[in-house]
């Protein structure tokens, strides 16, 4: 009788670990969602800033810029939008993604296959670094550098040397996500705005599964020209708070995530980025 007893007791478990497995695997293999945000408070933002990087330490927003002849790096009062310090790239440089690592800052350039790393204080130039393929975006999890080149991959560098260490496949619902572009590290996730679209992808730093998908699409200019897209997020780890921007929008945004359903335009771009190409 105690055997018999025991074989039942053993099945049960085996069947409640099968359907809590089950269950995981399809919350892990269930589409991404797209989520919204409310605005919890509005900052001014240079209108002429094509932004590229954008992270928040030290109290302040640290801002790359692109386009050639107006690229450059930049330290910004939040509460004013006023420039502490700035720093230009020469030409024919396009800049793209900045991070801070320690004393350090890192900068990519577009096309250049070049980046430039800087005394964070004071910008004083300390050296530079090479890397293949184009420079998009910039973060970092605390042990690598996260850089995005356009492509579905992300690569995670040497905070260091910055050689590369190794790469993540960035994929929604199975299809892989093109044109990542500006990076934040937020509570253990990656998120990355995705160009020509209004939407941020939260990305598993593990298994590369975008999680869900941020409408940024009701900030910004009203009536925005082709360049002026969402770009730049930031985080303050401190005071939980997220900031979002774009290229040459007047205002910069503290947001929290809401339940609010998304924009029909922001649910269309990421029906579209979960439907795979043809091969």
């Amino acid at each position: 009788m105690r055997s018999k007893l025991l074989w039942i007791a053993l099945a049960a478990i085996v069947l409640v670990a099968a359907g809590w497995w089950f269950l995981v695997r399809a919350e892990d293999d269930a589409p991404p969602t797209v989520q919204t945000v409310e605005v919890v408070h509005t900052y001014p933002h240079d209108p002429l800033a094509f932004t590229q990087g954008l992270f928040f330490e030290d109290g302040a927003l640290f801002e790359g810029t692109g386009e050639e002849g107006t690229s450059g790096i930049r330290k910004v009062k939040l509460d004013t939008g006023e420039v502490l310090a700035q720093r230009e790239l020469p030409l024919p440089y396009f800049g793209e993604g900045i991070v801070g690592w320690k004393d350090k800052l890192y900068q990519l350039s577009w096309k250049d296959q070049k980046g430039f790393i800087y005394n964070r204080a004071d910008f004083t130039p300390k050296g530079e670094f090479p890397y293949p393929g184009e420079g998009w975006g910039l973060t970092h999890d605390g042990k690598s550098v996260i850089m995005s080149d356009g492509t579905p991959e992300l690569r995670f560098l040497d905070p260091e040397t910055l050689k590369q260490q190794r790469t993540l496949k960035v994929t929604a619902n199975g299809c892989p996500v093109e044109e990542l572009n500006e990076l934040e590290w937020i509570d253990g996730e990656i998120w990355a705005n995705i160009w020509r679209t209004d939407l941020i992808a939260r990305i598993d730093p593990t298994t590369g599964k975008v999680k869900g998908f941020v409408d940024v699409a009701a900030l910004g200019p009203a009536n925005p020209d082709v360049d002026e897209v969402p770009n730049g997020i930031a985080y303050d780890a401190a005071a939980k708070r997220i900031f979002v921007t774009g290229k040459m929008w007047p205002e910069l945004y503290e947001v929290r995530v809401s339940s609010k359903p998304p924009t029909g335009a922001a649910s269309d771009q990421a029906a579209a980025l979960m439907r795979c190409p043809a091969n």
